[in-house]
This record gives structure tokens, sequence and C-alpha cells, in this order.
């Protein structure tokens, strides 16, 4: 019975106060002790408290679901017949819970196989915090009050369809062509990804497939300054050149064009495939892009990776190895809080588009010199020209503000990276920043103007002349580096940046995977007809059988948007559409469009634009200097507008007949986006508030590591940190920038001036 007990849906359920603080605060104690008599007793409290913390969570649920009646859609639609049979569930199912926690906690059995509903209750718990432990806990229920409604032969065939041992049979056509795969691995600032430009430069037609919707521009931008013929293809936008029957496309991972054969393809920061998030997206343009040639760019940890999986589907695979181009050190020293003791050629890192604005506003108001300001939500004109002014020494942009996308491959002139923070908001919880994400970021710091200037000319050089010719571009900037320097802005940081740049972090082992869409239909149509489609989604991920090189992706953000759509009368296909549409289904007023933009698709009319009210349009004609709500409230308001009118202009391109309004969409994108800008351009600085952020912030991640480690244990909070691959701002958005503000509390340190003041 246990092993159907595995748990994953939402009801968003908030447990006591109290629990939850007993749960993260002192009074869980680490499995760490002086005796293995100690540890054990810390353990089994720790267990103790978390059962309590479950047992209250269900309870909440079972409130929020309300009693049994002939009208309930759920309960009917688990076939509970009665409340005497529902009530007769929940009593076998808390002795279910209660028979797990004994056997964790009396009999040390805390596996996936031999305590299925513990260790699922204890990793979501651990991974997504309360709203976490509250989706698997609804789904646990579920599973149980279905446990008799599949016969053998039923389980059997779920089984089968659910075998994804083989993901490479996805790609037919792609399997029938003999690839080579060339993998270009090494540091920061190496010439990977320059020599792999060179190569689908060379080409007659190739595709280009980067992380960041700037990368693609960027790209496209310069194919197409040198007279080449090149799409842009986004989530949000596409343009495709008019007149032309081949040509080079320029997009955002997650759209790579797998039904288009081509001569070259580059996939950048291949690491990013064992993303829990976005992984799937590297894999499926790994696994299915049509490209004779195939270059990879990223981490060397990768290497054995992807050997594997080229031994697999049967691709020869070439590894090219780089070394930095100059050298990089850590500084025992940071700059004690203060913005007085910046260098000319410094960047300051931050992890959110209200925290840069506010540093750069510090940064001017602290020395008296520019300070310019690079992120990947920027216009690429304004990026551009930011980057000039501060690569120009010439000019007094001394300094510079910028997110942690300047980690993926920007062209950036720094002298000294400085860490505002060494902690950053998954989208959960606080936690110190990963060894790959701070080489990654603190990487960039090291000036070399004879390579930043080779690689923007049209200069000619083929795969291999860049690591072998010693008179090329790469090497020239070799032989003229300057070293780079990486520190923090506060001492309590320190340790924690340099024992990353001590540390190397362990090869990537498993490749991103979610299920397909033909998989995902297939397996729905052996459900009921009234079985909420995110039980169905949590069904098959539970039930999915994986080769031991891949791993399924996080599907929390899909289970929401389903939960969100249930109600709508959709077929199954626009519902699979809907699962990968980009956003925050856990904003109110972003969920709130999300069901508005499905009752279009459901009815199929009233998709203009202006006759959809839950897009909050009004907020363009308040005026700022008389408003009824406050700045801050102004700016989170802007924030969802924004993603709601990019929400509709994802959707404009897969339903060109409902939603119609893509023009004045972009119009009303630019407006919203040019008010945001003018809102943070007055944001003010105040010391003391960002100082005691990062205070909280460090004390978050400490709390949140504690959780994990009196939940996981030591050995394995290590394992974990070792491996979260993330990248600036929020992954889970497609070919995303980053967020406005990490979370609200961030918002309530802004102060902002009234324009010109």
């Amino acid at each position: 019975m246990l092993g159907l007990l595995e748990g994953r849906n939402s009801f968003g359920i908030v447990p006591e106060q109290s629990l939850r603080a007993g749960i993260e605060n002192d009074r869980v104690v680490p499995a760490l002790g002086p005796s293995r008599f100690h540890a054990a007793r810390a353990v089994k409290r720790n267990y103790k408290m978390f059962e309590t913390l479950v047992v209250s969570q269900f309870e909440k649920l079972l409130e929020a679901t309300g009693a049994w009646h002939t009208d309930h859609h759920e309960y009917l639609s688990f076939n509970v017949t009665s409340q005497q049979h529902l009530d007769r569930e929940i009593f076998l199912f808390q002795r279910a819970i209660s028979t797990a926690f004994v056997l964790a906690r009396d009999k040390g059995k805390t596996g996936r196989l031999e305590n299925t509903l513990f260790w699922n209750l204890r990793n979501s718990f651990v991974r997504g915090d309360t709203k976490g432990l509250a989706r698997e806990l609804n789904y646990a229920f579920q599973s149980f009050l279905l446990r008799n409604q599949f016969d053998e032969a039923a389980t059997d065939m779920h089984l089968d369809l659910t075998n994804m041992c083989f993901p490479s049979e996805w790609f037919p056509a792609t399997r029938m062509m003999k690839r080579t795969v060339h993998l270009h691995v090494g540091p920061t600032n190496s010439g990977k990804t320059y020599t792999a430009l060179k190569a689908l430069e060379s080409a007659s037609s190739g595709i280009y497939a980067g992380p960041l919707r700037l990368l693609a521009h960027e790209i496209y931008t310069r194919f197409t300054a040198k007279g080449k013929k090149c799409a842009l293809i986004t989530g949000e936008e596409q343009r495709i050149p008019e007149g032309a029957d081949r040509w080079f496309s320029s997009c955002t991972v997650e759209m790579t064009p797998l039904n288009q054969r081509v001569d070259c393809a580059v996939i950048d920061e291949i690491q990013m495939i064992e993303s829990e998030d976005r992984g799937w997206a590297w894999t499926q343009a790994f696994l299915g892009v049509q490209a004779k040639e195939v270059h990879l760019c990223g981490e060397e940890r990768t290497v054995g990776l992807i050997q594997e999986l080229c031994k697999m589907i049967g691709d020869d695979c070439i590894v090219h190895t780089y070394k930095r181009l100059n050298p990089l050190q850590t500084l025992n020293k940071s700059l004690d809080g203060s913005f007085r003791n910046l260098e000319k050629g410094d960047a300051v890192v931050s992890f959110s588009r209200v925290g840069l604005h506010a540093i750069k506003s510090g940064i001017e108001e602290a020395t008296g010199r520019k300070c310019a300001i690079v992120y990947g939500s920027l216009p690429p004109e304004t990026r551009a020209q930011q980057a000039a002014l501060f690569n120009d020494p010439n000019n007094d942009y001394d300094f510079l503000a910028a997110s942690d996308a300047i980690g993926m491959g920007l062209n950036l002139e720094i002298r000294r990276v400085i860490f505002e923070t060494a902690q950053k908001f998954d989208g959960v919880a606080h936690r110190n920043l990963s060894v790959p994400e701070v080489k990654q970021i603190g990487g960039r710091a090291g000036r070399y103007r004879t390579a930043s200037h080779a690689i923007a000319s049209d200069s000619a050089l083929s795969g291999d002349a860049a690591t072998s010719a010693s008179t090329s571009p790469l090497a020239a900037a070799a032989e003229a580096a300057t070293p780079g320097f990486v520190t923090t802005l506060d001492p309590e940081d320190l340790s924690t940046i340099r024992n990353a740049f001590r540390n190397e972090a362990k090869p990537i082992r498993t490749a991103g995977l979610k299920p397909p869409t033909f998989l995902l239909e297939r397996f729905y149509s052996y459900f009921p007809d009234r079985t909420p489609f995110s039980f169905v989604i949590s069904r098959l991920w539970e039930m999915a059988k994986l080769d031991p090189q891949f791993h399924l992706c996080n599907f929390r953000e899909s289970l929401e948007i389903a939960q969100h759509i249930q109600s709508f009368d959709m077929s199954i296909q626009d519902r699979c559409i809907f699962l990968t549409a980009p956003g925050s289904p856990r904003d109110p007023m972003h969920a709130k469009v999300l069901k508005a933009l499905a009752r279009c698709v459901a009815e199929m009319t009233g998709g203009h634009l202006l006759d959809i009210p839950e897009i909050d349009i009004e907020v363009l004609d308040l005026d700022i200097n008389n408003m009824p709500i406050t700045r801050e409230q102004y700016l989170v308001r802007l924030e969802s507008l924004h993603k709601s009118i990019t929400l509709y202009l994802w959707l404009s391109y897969r339903y060109q007949g409902i939603f119609q309004s893509q023009k004045l969409a972009f119009h009303v994108k630019a407006i919203v986006e040019e008010k945001i800008t003018n809102h943070l351009d007055n944001i003010g600085f105040e010391a003391e508030r960002r100082e005691k952020r990062r205070k909280e912030a460090r004390m978050r991640a400490e709390k949140h590591r504690r959780k994990e480690e009196a939940l996981l244990g030591p050995e394995a909070v290590e394992e974990e940190a070792d491996h979260i691959i993330t990248g600036p701002g929020q992954w889970a958005e497609e070919g995303h920038g980053e967020p406005l503000f990490e979370d609200l509390d961030e918002v309530k340190t802004i102060h902002v001036e009234a324009p010109g003041g």
C-alpha cells in the first residue's frame, strides 16, 4: 500500500505558525553530535516534529477540501461514494502516515524504495517548504483513494506507457542522421563559445540555442549585421526573414527548431542540462536537433555525461578543452560593506532589477562617479549602450551594477566582480550560491581588451584555429590579459565565495527530461473523464521509469497551472499547451489572467486584449504623482501586467485566431517596460535597509541549510549543493530575464523618489 503513496499536488495550505517555527528554527536539531547516540536522538526528535507538521497539514487539507456531498466534483472524481466512505479512507491514510514515520524514526528506513511515503513527504518539504508538503499530501491522498481502482493489468499498462528509458527514440528523424558532436569545455573567459560561433558562421545554415533572450538577440544582431539571413525565435517574439528559403535561427533553447535540417547547431551553456527546472530543454535540443555538426559549449564536468549520451545514440563525440585566457584570484578582503571602497572597473552583482537600481543609486551617491547598469531584461539597444559606457575608459562611468546574466557570456571588461550577497532567493527559499554559480559569475572578472575587440570583429577563424594558432586574436588576448579579481561587499560572505573557488563541483550525472506531449495525451486517455489533470500529471511523474543517465525535471509549475485551468472544458491538447506557458501561477494576479485566457480558449472567443478585464491595463492610466496606492504597490502591479502581456503574446503564436491583438500587446508591453524603467530609475539607496536585507538573507539561508541537514543529513545536503544549477533570475521562466524583485520583502526595502526628486 505504501508504494502507491507518492504525493504531488497543491492546495497551498499553511500549517500552524508554531509548528513551522519548530521545524525551521533552533528547535530542529541537526543530526550531528559528539556520538552516534546523540545524533540518533536528534534525528528522532526532528522526525517527531515533522510528523506533527504533516498531520497538521493533512487536517488543513481536509478542511479546505470540505465534507463529502453529492455534487463534490473532486471526491466524485475519485469514486468516494459517501461521507462514511470518506471517513474510512481518511482513517486508513492517517494510519499509513503513522506507519511511514515509525519506519523512519524507529527502524531508520527512509529510502525511496523502502519507505516511499516518508521519502516524498520529507523531500517535498525540504525543496518546496510547506506549499511543497501540501502538494505532496494532496496527491498522496488522491493516490490512496484510487489504490483499488486499477487492477494489475491496468497498472502494467500504465508502467509500459511511462517507460522513458529511451528518450532518443522520440526524435526518429534525427536518429536517421550521423552527427558529429563537438564538445567545447573550459572555464569562463576561455574562448569556447567564440570558437563554436565561428564554426556556425562558416556553415551555410544553422541554429544557435542559448539560455537567455538577450543572448538570442545578440546572435541574431551579429548575424544580420554580417548580411546573413537569420530568424529570432523566443517564446514571446518571432522574426522570420522574408523571401528566404534557408536561414539561420537564433533562439532560446526551449524554442530550438527540431524539424529543420541544418549544417551546424550551437547549444550554449550545456551544463544547464542538469537543471531541475529547464534541463529538459537542453536534453531535447541535444537529442533532437537535426544538424550534421552539433557544437556544445559549457563546463568541463559535462564531458562524461555527454560522451555516454553520444554512445547511446551513435554520434561521434570530439572534446575540445580550453584554458582561461587570463588568471583569476579571490581576494582575502571584502569592501567592508561600503561602496566607497570600489575601484574603477568594478562590477557589483545582484539578483533582481530592484536591487540593481538601488545599488546603482548607492554607488553614484557614495563615489560621485557614474555607474552603468546591465541585466538581461534591458532592451538590446540600451544594454549595448550601457556596456559601451562601462567598457570605455575615457569617460566617468567607472562602475557597473550587473545581474548574474554576466555569467552567461556578456562581453564586459570587468576588473573585479563583487558579490553584493552570497545568497539567492530561488523562488522558495534563500540559499547560499552554489559552486558552479559562483564560478560562472565570478569568472567574468578580468579585462582583456584585445579579446573583446577580436570577438566583435569580422576576422574569420576556423573552429580549430582558436586553439592552435598562436597569432589568433584569442592567443593575442591571452598574452595581453591582466588578472581578474573576485570579492564580496560584506566580510560575512567572503568565506562562501572563497570556498567555492577552492572546491570543484562534482561531474554532472544526469540530463533532465519531461514527458513529451504525445505521451501525456495517451496516458490521460486511460483515466476516467472526470479525473483531475493535475493528478494524471503527478501519476505519470510517479510511475515514470528512467535510464540512470536521466532525471525528471521539476513539475510544480505544471501542477499549479493544471489546477487553475481544471474547471474549463478544454481538450487534452490545449491543456498540454498551457502547461508550458511562461509565468508565475503562484502569483494570485497572474493566476487570474491565466484562468481568463484559458476561458477564451475553452469558449473559442473573447481573446481581444481590451476584452479581458483580468489584464490590469488600467494601471497605465494612474498618475504617478497622485495615485491611490504606494509607489511600491504600483511597481508590483506593473510587473504583474508585464507578465500578463508576455503570456498573452506567447499564446498569440499558438492561438492566432483567438488572441488577435498581438500588435497592440507589443505596444502595451513597450509602454509597461518604459514605465518600469522610469520607476526603477527613481529608486533611491538606503544603506541600512539594504544591509538589513543582506543580513536577513544570510540568516534565512542558514535556517534553510539547517532544515535540510536535520531532515536529510549533512552528506545529502552537501551532495545536493554540488548540483544546484540555476542561473540568472527564475529559471522556470522560459528564456527568462531577471526577476523585478526577488520577493515582496525586497520591495518593502526600496525608497522610490518622486520623478526628478
